[in-house]
């Protein structure tokens, strides 16, 4: 049997093209959304540490689809994305 995380893996692997566009969309809105709600809390050094990661898994994201990585590394920084940046929107939605 295999586990959700292997068929997302297979499924987008054969599917690599069409899902690494939307995947740089959906993790870009996503970013973008985390870096505004932070902004919005201030400017201090913990606000621009949370920028600063956001920033960073998103780039990271996307700088392996351009260059042409395996799909499964660049599922693995799709989901770090997704998480990391849920994370500081929750945050900072509870702060």
């Amino acid at each position: 049997m295999m586990t959700l995380y292997a068929k997302i893996n297979a499924d987008f692997s054969e599917n690599y093209i069409g899902y690494s566009a939307l995947a740089i969309i959906a993790s870009t809105c996503l970013g973008s959304i985390a870096i505004m709600m932070t902004l919005l809390n201030g400017n201090a050094a913990a606000q621009m540490f949370l920028v600063f990661l956001s920033v960073i898994v998103c780039s990271a994201h996307n700088a392996a689809i351009l260059t042409v990585q395996k799909p499964k590394l660049v599922l693995d920084l799709l989901i770090i994305s997704l998480i990391v940046n849920s994370l500081i929107i929750v945050g900072n939605g509870l702060f």
